[in-house]
């Protein structure tokens, strides 16, 4: 040691302090936020309405069907006569022209021949379709049944099943969100109770999907006019002593 000057001694130990104060604040930083993950919960929050469809769409097709071309022309006059009963029939039950929409008649031709592809049967065939949208979804199941009774008049229906929708979502989601968050806290200070601590504030949110569902089913979200919305949240919470 007697060979080193004392500048140099001074240097080295000026080095060595700082190199333990800077060892101690990165250790003090690990430490801190090492006490700070340890200290948070997460916690799940469901919320869920039961709502009611806010629109109904449905079609009903129909057809007229002949043996021969030459037939064409009375089917199309008989196409016309069909579809004009059903609007009849939709407006007499309470829907408007803003609801209804005539579709297109499409011709659509069929042959059958027997094993020496002789021709035994032809089938000129005229389909058309009406499509319904309405905010009125209640009416819908008391006008199929009503279009039903058309068959009885030698129509060829098709009484296709409705789709009915909840649009409203935008509507129900800040309530819904405030509801999640409410019941994951509850379910946080139910951890932290159990544990002799308590629940802070939130430290990160997670907002799950809203998923809407026909009302009991797991799947379908287009038959049934009542629906269920659900949103699960996660939410990690800071825990205080």
């Amino acid at each position: 040691m007697s060979g080193i000057s004392s500048p140099t001694i001074v240097v080295a130990s000026a080095l060595l302090a700082a190199g333990i104060a800077t060892a101690g604040y990165f250790a003090s930083e690990t430490l801190s936020k090492s006490h700070t993950a340890i200290n948070t919960a997460e916690a799940k929050g469901l919320a869920e309405r039961r709502v009611r469809s806010d629109l109904a769409n449905w079609t009903v097709s129909y057809r007229v069907a002949g043996a021969s071309r030459a037939e064409v022309p009375a089917l199309y006059a008989l196409s016309e006569s069909h579809r004009d009963q059903i609007i009849a029939l939709l407006m007499e039950a309470g829907l408007t022209d803003d609801e209804i929409t005539e579709g297109v008649v499409d011709y659509r031709y069929q042959e059958y021949r027997d094993d020496d592809q002789n021709l035994v049967d032809e089938r000129h065939i005229l389909a058309g379709s009406i499509s319904v949208e309405t905010s009125n979804v209640g009416l819908i199941p008391e006008v199929r049944g009503k279009v039903n009774r058309l068959i009885a008049d030698g129509i060829d229906i098709s009484n296709n099943s409705p789709a009915y929708r909840f649009t409203g979502l935008n509507d129900i989601k800040p309530d819904m969100l405030k509801e999640a968050t409410t019941n994951a806290r509850i379910a946080a200070n139910e951890f932290a109770s159990n544990a002799g601590i308590e629940v802070g504030g939130i430290r990160s949110a997670r907002q799950g999907s809203f998923f809407v569902r026909d009302a009991g089913e797991e799947y379908s979200d287009t038959q049934k006019i009542e629906k269920d919305v659900r949103v699960v949240t996660t939410i990690t919470f800071y825990l205080t002593e």
